[in-house]
């Protein structure tokens, strides 16, 4: 399944959980937050579908995404980003010993 389908799932997925996704270009790399009480996330139209993806996971790590329907390839896809960035948090943190 390419990346850019499956972030297009993901995007629908946080929708469906009543979270705004935004796509907008500046200088940010993207992420959830709650503005004026309403759930946005933020994308940035200038960065890469890998980004995307890394944002969209980050982001539906701290959602209820069991509530949503994914496709096996697409839960799949998901939880490999989440184990990755649990990868790059720990060698973050053995760096700083």
């Amino acid at each position: 399944m390419k990346t850019t389908d499956i972030i297009r799932e993901l995007e629908e997925a946080i929708q469906q959980l009543g979270v705004v996704v935004r796509r907008e270009r500046g200088n940010f790399r993207g992420g959830y937050c709650i503005r004026d009480d309403e759930e946005i996330l933020m994308l940035n139209r200038s960065h890469p579908p890998e980004v995307h993806l890394s944002v969209l996971s980050i982001a539906l790590k701290d959602l209820p995404v069991d509530t949503v329907f994914l496709r096996p390839a697409v839960r799949r896809a998901l939880e490999d980003a989440w184990s990755k960035s649990v990868d790059m948090d720990l060698e973050t943190e053995d760096g700083d010993e």
